[in-house]
């Protein structure tokens, strides 16, 4: 128990780390500012570019909650400033795909406690050392008992205390993460993680997530879920699935690969709340692989959101409207969802200023998603002009519509990711296709 409490305090010293490590490479970069006469803009970016590999570092060697908000902002990677934008993207990438292993007799005891003491027996084969390690638990390649290819994941021994503290840790330091990605709250993404941690810890509910999808997508042209062989509250057996990892496609697909890849990442996170019932709330690129046979391949649903009626036809109101300029109408559908205060006014210049910059990307039913872009609508968030648009105190989420926030989340983390890619195509006709209320413009005014 001594044991337990002396790593607990040594990982709650290292998260408190981060906040630190900030601090001191701005008062380093200050001073060497003032001392050369160097512009504002250019100590800041000294101090990014120092302190990240550091920052992640930390995220990734301590795998838990620290190295699950790492994989969850690396979508927002491409929003960062250019200058730096590979050292971000070298530094995300291996927090997306790597973490340490955890010592082989751990594995061993673990899959005694979950499977059996002849847990060998189910296998004919089982590889010891993992094939990828991840926030709370490593995959091993094995082969069941039957011929078939498995996926073994194994919960790290010390998951729970480890997620819950890392957590709780980083709800007091992450204003540090927003000095590192501009326009991120990570506030919230910690606060969603907490609330699901009971789901996550428990790879049985991860399994009747997966068994969903398994089901609604079998036989699909263009997704593959792995179907669960076996489970238990701390070991998964799936289904073993060959690709290429979305963070290679990233870093040197080539545009057709980076086209397909992207528009079934969208269509997936769109058609997935009608199709299943259920939101994959967990989009970066370490749980997506392009298969041999072109289609999009999805693991981990350790993190689903219900959507017992799809995507609400707010949204496709909205977005209607949007694409129409239609403001009087957008502030209609506003009003009647909940997300402005009965009675106050809201500010029309702040949307068009937001909005028109996207409805340029737009040639007829396509959109081409690029660095550029997302850079541009992350400094525009942050314009003093437009932040009445996200602070203004008209403005609410509806505490009782939480799909809204889930949503948003999910499908921002598309974009992240589909910016990273570069992909262009038909994103407007996907959206026509599977968001209620996109295309019937008279729901729109009624």
């Amino acid at each position: 128990m001594a044991g337990l409490r002396r790593k607990g305090i040594a990982r709650m010293a290292k998260v408190a780390s981060i906040p630190a490590m900030l601090m001191a490479q701005r008062v380093a970069a200050t001073g060497r500012g003032l001392l050369s006469g160097a512009e504002r803009g250019s100590i800041t970016e000294e101090m990014l570019d120092a302190a990240a590999d550091q920052v992640f570092a930390v995220l990734g060697e301590l795998k838990g909650g620290a190295m699950k908000l790492g994989q969850a902002l690396s979508v927002a990677e491409a929003a960062v400033p250019p200058r730096f934008a590979d050292h971000f993207r070298e530094a995300l990438t291996r927090l997306q795909q790597e973490a340490p292993p955890m010592p082989v007799a751990d594995t061993h005891r673990m899959l005694d406690l979950q499977l059996g003491t002849a847990w060998r027996k189910r296998f004919l084969h089982f590889e010891d050392q993992p094939v990828a390690a991840a926030s709370i638990g490593q995959v091993h390649r094995a082969v069941w008992h039957d011929g078939r290819e498995v996926a073994v994941k194994v919960q790290y021994p010390e998951a729970e205390e480890s997620l819950r503290a890392d957590l709780k840790m980083l709800q007091m330091v992450s204003g540090a993460f927003n000095t590192l990605l501009a326009g991120t709250n990570a506030r919230q993404l910690i606060e969603e993680f907490l609330a699901r941690t009971d789901d996550e810890l428990d790879y049985r509910i991860e399994a009747a997530y997966q068994r969903r999808f398994a089901m609604a997508f079998a036989g699909d042209p263009q997704f593959f879920i792995p179907r669960v062989v076996a489970a238990a509250p701390k070991v998964l057996v799936s289904e073993w699935m060959d690709g290429v990892p979305l963070s290679r496609i990233i870093a040197n697909g080539a545009r057709p690969e980076r086209n397909r890849t992207g528009l079934l990442l969208a269509e997936f996170a769109l058609c997935s709340p009608s199709r299943v019932g259920l939101l994959h709330c967990d989009p970066h690129p370490g749980n997506f692989q392009l298969r041999p046979d072109n289609r999009l391949g999805i693991i981990d649903f350790g993190a689903c959101a219900s959507t017992p009626n799809g995507i609400p036809r707010a949204v496709g109101r909205l977005a209607r409207c949007a694409l129409t300029e239609d403001y009087v109408g957008m502030e209609q559908v506003l009003r009647e969802e909940g997300f402005v205060k009965p009675g106050a006014p809201i500010e029309i210049p702040p949307l068009q200023r937001r909005i028109t910059p996207i409805l340029t990307q737009i040639n007829g039913h396509d959109f081409h998603f690029t660095r550029a872009f997302l850079q541009e609508e992350v400094a525009r968030s942050l314009e003093p002009e437009n932040i009445s648009l996200i602070n203004a105190r008209a403005m609410r989420a509806p505490a009782d519509r939480p799909e809204y926030a889930m949503l948003g989340r999910v499908l921002g983390g598309v974009v992240g990711i589909c910016a990273q890619l570069d992909a262009e195509g038909p994103f407007i006709a996907l959206a026509e296709k599977w968001i209620p209320g996109f295309v019937d413009s008279e729901s729109a005014a009624s």
